[in-house]
């Protein structure tokens, strides 16, 4: 899409005068290669919509120069090595919009941490350092961390993608290095299957483009950076599927003299539909019946909840329920159901519970993944021992090709075959993110080692 076409939908959907309301916060994370300037795009977006306090400011500042990466980079590592090791979260509004900004590290030693943020994100700007290219080679090649960055994006779902090359202002010719850029982005982007939704030339040091635009500098004459991300829409939440709900915990009140219901409350977050009173339910993995006498928000208050928000649940009776099963929407009767049938089919589960997986991988662990290994898998809040059956293929992220291999090694992406110790409500996570999301952790170190998502 255009970038003149991207602004005009995103205005119709949300308007210039749209509430600045915790739905329409933007969730969006900053990622790319190591030392691309993602820290300092974040810190300039901060400072240039005077989102940090003077006293915040001057702590910061060395010799007149304030360190805008410092902002985001709190950690005395970080600060002490110059690098971003873990998620930083920063919070700041326009007159239009909230925003809720992940710094997620470049280094390939802490893809994982990148892939964590990346999975709740509404939209991602990767950037691009011009310096570190041959900017001008019209074929020149992308950095290694750029393209797998992009391609866990995509592989996330995350639904916006913007591309900030950076550091033009340092080149001879920004507007042939943009050009080039450009390019060569819009051609990987296309054969890896990536949206993108528009592709801006910043300086984050200078502050060019970033929050006002820079009007024809690098041969660009689009919004900057922040106008595109004002109009992004947030990510649609998974309201017309059916019911899904992970207990995250269980709070007992059972001093309570009402049994005309359940006297105890389910808490967790609506993983997929919407849950309001009255809903008949099923509890997995034991299968019991049970309807939803209540249902709480956040604040304990009366009323439906939707996915993507925290809830709790009152069921009309007393129901073994603990951490780590899921409610789920009652199976749904057959179609050519009859009544005097004595072979009448099988109600249809919402969520079937299955055992054996095919999924898309990223491995995160120094210890390669190889077939025969058995981890701990976490879906929703339970866990259940997973084996890895058969690793079927690996991603190649400089040519895309798709290669047979024997084991995996740290921050590859491949296609692999499990089979879980008990069944889960598991669905394709192209169709739920959270039923269809899994991490593997190691049995022995208790490492994150990969994010599973199913195929």
């Amino acid at each position: 899409m255009e970038t003149t076409e991207l602004i005009a939908a995103s205005a119709r959907q949300t308007g210039a005068g749209a509430p600045k309301d915790h739905e329409s916060a933007l969730r969006f994370i900053t990622c790319g290669s190591v030392d691309d300037g993602k820290s300092t795009l974040i810190g300039r977006l901060l400072v240039d919509s005077r989102a940090v306090l003077q006293d915040h400011l001057a702590g910061i500042t060395r010799s007149g120069e304030a360190d805008l990466a410092l902002l985001t980079d709190g950690l005395t590592a970080e600060r002490e090595q110059g690098i971003t090791i873990d998620v930083a979260y920063r919070y700041f509004s326009t007159e239009a919009r909230k925003f809720i900004i992940g710094d997620a590290p470049g280094h390939e030693q802490y893809t994982r941490n990148m892939v964590t943020a990346a999975s709740q994100a509404d939209a991602a700007v990767v950037l691009v350092d011009a310096t570190k290219l041959d900017w001008a080679d019209p074929a020149l090649a992308l950095l290694p961390q750029t393209r797998r960055h992009s391609l866990l994006l995509r592989l996330l779902r995350v639904p916006s993608v913007v591309f900030a090359v950076n550091k033009l202002d340092a080149v001879q010719d920004p507007a042939l290095a943009f050009a080039h850029i450009r390019g060569q982005l819009a051609a990987f982007a296309q054969a890896a299957g990536i949206t993108v939704e528009a592709t801006v030339p910043v300086s984050a040091l200078k502050g060019w483009n970033v929050v006002d635009p820079e009007a024809g500098w690098a041969g660009y004459d689009g919004p900057s950076l922040l106008q595109l991300l004002e109009r992004l829409p947030a990510m649609p939440r998974e309201t017309g599927l059916p019911l899904a709900f992970p207990v995250q915990w269980v709070e007992k009140f059972s001093s309570s003299a009402d049994t005309s219901q359940g006297r105890r409350v389910f808490w967790g977050r609506v993983a997929a539909g919407e849950l309001a009173p009255g809903t008949p339910v099923q509890v997995l993995p034991g299968g019991q019946p049970a309807v939803v006498a209540q249902v709480l928000d956040h604040a304990r208050r009366p009323r439906n909840v939707a996915a993507g928000h925290g809830a709790g649940i009152v069921l009309d009776r007393e129901v073994d329920v603990s951490r780590g099963d899921w409610i789920v929407a009652a199976p749904a009767p057959a179609a050519d159901a009859a009544e005097d049938d004595f072979d009448t089919p099988a109600a249809q589960p919402a969520w079937p519970l299955v055992r054996e997986l095919s999924a898309t991988v990223a491995w995160m662990d120094d210890e390669p993944l190889v077939a025969g290994r058995v981890y701990w898998a976490l879906h929703g809040h339970r866990w259940v021992k997973a084996k890895v059956r058969r690793i079927v293929e690996r991603l190649d992220i400089h040519t895309l090709a798709r290669q047979e291999a024997t084991q995996l090694e740290a921050n590859a992406i491949g296609h692999v075959e499990l089979v879980l110790q008990e069944p889960i409500p598991a669905a394709p996570f192209a169709q739920a993110r959270v039923l269809g999301s899994l991490i593997l952790v190691d049995t022995a170190s208790h490492r994150t080692s990969g994010a599973i998502l199913v195929r």
